[in-house]
């Protein structure tokens, strides 16, 4: 034990806000106690656990984008929905179309009559937010 005391050394920080001579250790703050540690935060609204990911829940969340934009669906509940954004909702619903063209013949039939029944809806919705009729 006598060759590890004289084989220890101790630090000295010459740094800015230390006297000479001070260890790190003297200077160092004290760690918080449990005490003095702010409780966290409320989760954010909406913020419980995620939906396990597949392709159906990918697409649902496409579906809510293109609506979001398209002014149909609010940030926050309770609140007014945000004004149209037409080019993004038609660009999240040509991706959608995209997903349909590449994944055909590899998606089971309740994934595509899933996808087909968002694209339709989605268009229908989209003319709508034109103006059409």
């Amino acid at each position: 034990m006598s060759d590890e005391k004289e084989r220890s050394f101790s630090v000295v920080d010459k740094r800015h806000g230390r006297e000479e001579g001070e260890t790190a250790e003297a200077a160092a703050p004290a760690p918080p106690t449990e005490e003095a540690v702010p409780p966290d935060p409320p989760p954010p609204h909406g913020s419980g656990p995620m939906p396990a990911m597949d392709f159906s829940t990918f697409l649902i969340s496409l579906s809510t984008s293109a609506l979001f934009h398209l002014g149909l669906v609010p940030e926050e509940e309770g609140q007014a929905p945000p004004p149209a954004d037409l080019p993004m909702a038609k660009q999240t619903i040509d991706i959608l179309e995209m997903l349909q063209e590449k994944t055909a013949g590899n998606v089971s039939d309740e994934e595509k009559h899933l996808l087909e029944s968002l694209l339709y809806e989605l268009r229908m919705r989209f003319v709508e937010a034109q103006g059409g009729s």
